[in-house]
C-alpha cells in the first residue's frame, strides 16, 4: 500500500511539472481514493520542494482559488513575455521544417505555467498556420546541425553531398570549422580537406543532403581558427572575402537602419541629410548587394575596389533594361 501510495505521488508530481492543473476532487476519482489522501500527497510533495528549494530552482504548489486547483510555478519558468518573443523569433527565421517549428514550440510551451500557455496559443495561432520554412533539400536541419556540431567539437573529417547554388549536386571532403545563422539560413563553414591555404568555404547547411563522418582526425592553427562573433560582425552575408574598410555616404531616412545591419560601421562625419559611414566587412558579392539594395541613397567614397566593382554592376543592371 505505501508502495502504491509512493506510486501516486510521484505521479503526481509529474504531471505537475507537465504544466497539470492539480484539482483533488478529480484525482481523488481518478485514483479511486477519498481526498484527503490526494492532500497529503500534495503535502508530500509541496514538503519536497520547500526541502529541496535548490534543487529544484524554487518550484512550489501554488493553489487558485478560482480554478480550486494547484499547478506549479517556478521563478525559472519562461514568462509569457519571453517565449512570445522566442517563439516570434523562431517563426520569423523561417529556418527551419513546419514539423521542427511545431516541435520546438511545444516543448518551450511546457516551461511556461498553463495560464500563460493559453494566451500564447492565442497569440501565435493564426502565424503558425501560415508558417512557410524556406525550401530544404535536407531531411532535418536541426539532424544535420547538430552532426555538423559534434564534428567540429570532434575535429572529425566529414565528406558532405551539397547543392550549389546552380543545383549542380558535388561531394566535398572537409575540415568543419564553425556554423553561423544568418538571414533564414545555418552556414556551416569549413576548409577543404586538401587545401593547404586554408581559404574557408561557406555551405548552406539545409542544401547538404547527406554527412558521412571519416576516421580521421585533423587539427586547426589557431590563425585558422573562426571567432564567430568576429566574423558574425564583419560578415553580414555569409560570402567570403577579405576583411576591408569602407567608406560610403549615406543619405536615406535611417542611418540607424544601416548601423544596424552592419555592426562595425560609425558615422564619422555628418552634413545635412548626408552622413559619412566607415565598416570594416568581409569582402564578398554580400556587401556589394546590399549596397546596391540601398540605390541611390548610397555613394562609395572607398576603396577603390569596391567603387570599381559598383560601377560594373550598375552598369550590368542599365543593360537590361
Amino acid at each position: 500500500m505505501n508502495y502504491e501510495k509512493n506510486d501516486r505521488m510521484l505521479e503526481i508530481f509529474m504531471r505537475a511539472l507537465r504544466g497539470e492543473a492539480i484539482s483533488l476532487n478529480s484525482l481523488a476519482d481518478e485514483y479511486g481514493v477519498c481526498t484527503k489522501s490526494i492532500s497529503r500527497d500534495i503535502s508530500g510533495i509541496k514538503n519536497f520542494l520547500a526541502e529541496h528549494r535548490e534543487l529544484m530552482q524554487n518550484a512550489e504548489l501554488t493553489y487558485s482559488r478560482k480554478n480550486k486547483s494547484y499547478t506549479l510555478t517556478n521563478d525559472e519558468f519562461l514568462k509569457n513575455k519571453e517565449l512570445f518573443a522566442l517563439v516570434k523569433i523562431l517563426l520569423g527565421s523561417r529556418a527551419l521544417s513546419k514539423d521542427e517549428v511545431l516541435t520546438l514550440i511545444s516543448k518551450l510551451k511546457k516551461f511556461t505555467t498553463v495560464s500563460d500557455r493559453e494566451v500564447l496559443e492565442n497569440l501565435i495561432r493564426k502565424e503558425v498556420y501560415h508558417y512557410h520554412e524556406v525550401k530544404s533539400d535536407c531531411p532535418g536541419v536541426i539532424d544535420n546541425l547538430w552532426k555538423l556540431i559534434q564534428a567540429i567539437e570532434d575535429k572529425r573529417t566529414l565528406t558532405i553531398t551539397y547543392y550549389k547554388m546552380n543545383r549542380d549536386e558535388v561531394k566535398r571532403k572537409i575540415k568543419p570549422a564553425a556554423v553561423m545563422f544568418s538571414e533564414y539560413y545555418f552556414y556551416l563553414i569549413a576548409y577543404m580537406a586538401d587545401d593547404e591555404e586554408y581559404k574557408p568555404k561557406y555551405f548552406r547547411i539545409d542544401r547538404i543532403t547527406s554527412i558521412m563522418e571519416h576516421r580521421e582526425n585533423f587539427q586547426l592553427d589557431r590563425k585558422h581558427d573562426f571567432d564567430e562573433g568576429d566574423l558574425r560582425e564583419k560578415n553580414q552575408f555569409m560570402f567570403p572575402g577579405e576583411n576591408i574598410k569602407i567608406r560610403f555616404e549615406f543619405t536615406g531616412l535611417s542611418v540607424q537602419a544601416v548601423l544596424d545591419r552592419l555592426p562595425t560601421a560609425k558615422v564619422i562625419e555628418k552634413n545635412g541629410n548626408t552622413s559619412t559611414i566607415e565598416a570594416e566587412v568581409n569582402y564578398g558579392r554580400g556587401i556589394i548587394m546590399y549596397l546596391l539594395s540601398q540605390g541611390s541613397w548610397v555613394r562609395v567614397l572607398s576603396p577603390d575596389c569596391l567603387i570599381e566593382d559598383m560601377k560594373t554592376e550598375i552598369e550590368n543592371m542599365k543593360k537590361l533594361y
